[in-house]
This record gives C-alpha cells, structure tokens and sequence, in this order.
C-alpha cells in the first residue's frame, strides 16, 4: 500500500503555527507522509483564524488551491474559526471535516477512512470543554522554533472572539515547558520564541485549575538556565502583566534578547475604556521607559486597532500623536472588522471603512518612519545576528538580538549560525548591511 501524503496551511499567529507543527507531527506517526500544499496530497488541514475578517475570506481560497491540485483530495478545517463557525466552514464545497478547539489534537482519530463526504463533518464542543492543555512547538524552520506554553484567555476585551475560540486562560507545566526546550535545542535549532495567547498569564491553569505554582517570570527564569539555547525571545505580552522583574532579568539574560512586542491598541484612554482594556495609557509609558531605562537599545513593537466603535478623529489624533512621541520601534496595525458575538459589534458610532483605510495608512507610515530611526539609531554597533535559511534574489537575511533585519550576498555556509557583526548602512529596501566582526575565513 502506497503511503498517505499530508499537508497543511496555517492561517494567523505564532501559536497557529506550533500547533500545526505538532500535529503534523501525530500524522507521521500515523505514517503518513508531509508535503508541501501546493503538492498533491491524500489529506489537506487547513488550520484557520479568526481574528481578522480578512483571514475569514482567505480560507475558501485556500480550499479552492487544495481542490485545484487534488479535486479528489480530503480537506479538514481546524483553529478558530472552525470553533466560532463549525457549520460555516462545513458548507464550503469541498470541506470535509471540521474540528473545534479541542478535537484538533485527535484529528487523526477522525480519519477512518478518506473517502470525500457529501457535505462537511464537524465534531466541535462547547467552548467550556476547552479546559485542558496540550503543549505543542514548531520546528518547521531551521534557526528558530515557536514554543507554546500558554493557551486561552480569561479577558474580556470587547473586540476579541479569542476567549470564544480558545476557552480559558491555561498553561503548560513547568517540566513540560522545560522539556520541549530542550527538545527543540537537541535540533541544533538557535532560538526559540516563546507563544501563547496571554503568555503574561502563565501559571494559570497548570493543574488544570486555577491554582498558581508558577508565574511568567518564573518560566523565563528557568528557560534562561536551560543549555544549548542560543536565543530566546518573548512573542507578545500585555503592558499590565509585563512586570519590571522580568524586564531586569531580560537586561541581564543569558539567552533572552532585548525585544519586546507590547500590544497597546489605542492611545486614547476613552477607547482603551471601551475596549475594556486592563490599562491605561500611562502605564504604558511606564513600561516602554523602563524598558530603555534597562536596555536603550532594546526593540519594541506594538500593536495598535484603528477605526474602533466610537473613535473619533481627536480619539485617532491622541493615538498617533501618542505613538509618535513614544519611544518605540514598529508597529502592526490592525484595522478593525467587527466580530460576530463581541461586545464591540454592537456599539454605536461605527467608523466608516474609508476612514478606517486612511487611519491605518496613516499608521503604517509612522511604523516604517519609527522602524527607519530605529535602524539608524543602531548604526555604528556590534550586534550579534542569526542567520536564516532562505536565497532571497541573492541575499541571505538574518536578525540581530533586537531584531534590526540585515542582509548580505548569500552564503550557504552562514545559514543558522550566529556571528558578531557591526552595522554600517541601511540599504535602499530598508534592510541594513554590516562588517563581521569576526574572521570569516573558515565559512565555505
């Protein structure tokens, strides 16, 4: 019997991307083989997201790209959008299997056989059920990992359906934590990222209850004893639960570098209210300060929604004007969508779509000026910088500790490795060139 051949789409976030990694993994212990999505496959999973309306739209053309490829091809929806819209996706032609937040883990028990059905399975629980762990990493590339150690989300931000699609805030154990670093840096695999949905909260959840034996500082705390990790770096944590212990212990780390993506998502305290956010503005002032207070050139990101029920041009000028005076390195900007089931769907005072256009623009200009003086502001420095794997039109790419993106003419022999370099000039795409610091003699 000819083996089974699998492949996957991920749609959406760093955690999106661990859990497709472990799950692939459960496949190839079922024997299956993986390939890429655009090869022929026996089975394609679709892992899907929720959080923008655009990623809604995308996966029926994902479906469409698998259907092109294999028209006979079994294709199963997993993430959360198919736990916040089982039945939605279930009637996309072609679909058919759909699994919610919990049954995703198990989906090979699913597949009894792969004969394509004549509409969309969907086996998904209530979201409540969603109260148990499972840790998962992605080893999909070879310089960095995305590690899991937290799941769900106890907040009730009036614009997110995450808490609906993921369940309670719930963490890893310590030892398992531990352990799948170790894993990963038995790969030869330099830096791991740390992801989860609220990592701040870590702790919550350990023993499958609210019980507290750990917290977030104590997780990276022992992260930074373990050996063999080169790097280790913090995906995104709330400004309310970024504590100035760990951002001592980051100064003074072993393996965590100085990066740090805060979301914020207003600059106006009124909305921060609205979005019933667990801050104010000042607060965060408080933490970007401390922040270079300990590390002047530590890098950070934001994220910021523009358009949100009731923001008015003043509302959007306090952003921006906030943001332009903050001592910050990027930003991703999220223009908001509404989201069925959210408090923020019913509000009144709906921003215009043109409007919401022309403030993200407005946005995405201040992030490129702040990724640009960011850039310079670190020229003339040593930095250490991790190579990646890929041949872009000539130029191997890599990232320093506090994540300035460099390039130079492509080297094979440079793909995961660190070396020291001092950062000279920014390029006409932005990207920065450098020196190294060290003797290259040796590198084929």
């Amino acid at each position: 019997m000819k083996t089974k051949k699998v492949a996957f789409y991920t749609l959406g976030c760093k955690l999106n991307f661990s859990e497709t990694s472990t799950i692939a993994r459960s496949f190839k212990d079922e024997g299956f083989d993986r390939v890429d999505f655009k090869d022929k496959a026996d089975i394609y999973v679709i892992n899907t997201c929720s959080v923008t309306e655009n990623a809604d739209k995308r996966f029926k053309t994902i479906v469409k790209q698998a259907q092109n490829v294999n028209p006979d091809a079994f294709v199963a929806a997993i993430g959360c959008y198919a736990q916040l819209k089982p039945e939605e996706l279930a009637d996309v032609n072609g679909v058919d299997l759909v699994l919610g937040a919990t049954e995703k883990f198990k989906i090979t028990d699913y597949l009894n056989d792969l004969t394509k059905n004549d509409f969309g399975e969907v086996h998904s629980c209530e979201i409540e059920e969603a109260d148990f762990y499972v840790g998962s990493y992605s080893i999909g590339d070879r310089t960095r990992a995305f590690l899991k150690v937290q799941d769900g989300c106890d907040y009730k931000c009036t614009y997110c359906t995450i808490p609906l699609a993921r369940g309670i805030s719930r963490s890893d154990t310590m030892e398992n934590v531990l352990k799948n670093a170790k894993e990963i840096s038995e790969k030869g695999i330099k830096e791991i990222v740390l992801t989860g949905v609220n990592i701040g909260d870590y702790g919550k959840g350990e023993f499958g209850n609210k019980k507290h034996e750990h917290t977030f500082l104590d997780l990276v705390t022992e992260l930074d004893k373990v050996e063999g990790i080169e790097r280790l770096r913090i995906s995104s944590i709330e400004p309310n639960l970024l504590k100035n212990e760990t951002i001592d212990l980051v100064s003074e780390s072993r393996a965590f570098v100085p990066h740090f993506h805060v979301p914020l998502q207003s600059g106006s305290n009124t909305i921060l209210k609205k979005m019933k956010r667990r801050y104010m503005r000042e607060l965060y002032v408080d933490r970007v300060c401390k922040i270079k207070e300990v590390m002047p050139h530590a890098c950070i990101g934001v994220d910021v929604i523009v358009g949100f029920p009731g923001e008015t041009d003043e509302h959007f000028l306090e952003t921006y004007n906030f943001l332009n005076e903050l001592d910050i390195s990027y930003l991703h900007v999220f223009t908001y969508s509404e989201r069925d089931n959210t408090e923020a769907a019913a509000m009144d005072g709906v921003v215009p779509k043109h409007i919401r256009a022309k403030r993200s623009k407005m946005l995405r200009g201040l992030s490129a000026k702040k990724r640009r003086a960011f850039y310079e502001a670190q020229l003339d420095t040593e930095r250490t910088v991790l190579f990646e794997g890929e041949n872009k039109e000539g130029y191997i790419h890599g990232f320093t500790e506090n994540y300035v993106k460099v390039k130079t003419p492509w080297n094979p022999g440079l793909v995961n490795t660190l070396h020291k370099v001092s950062l000279t000039s920014i390029d006409e795409d932005g990207l920065v060139r450098f020196e190294f610091v060290n003797d290259l003699a040796s590198i084929a």
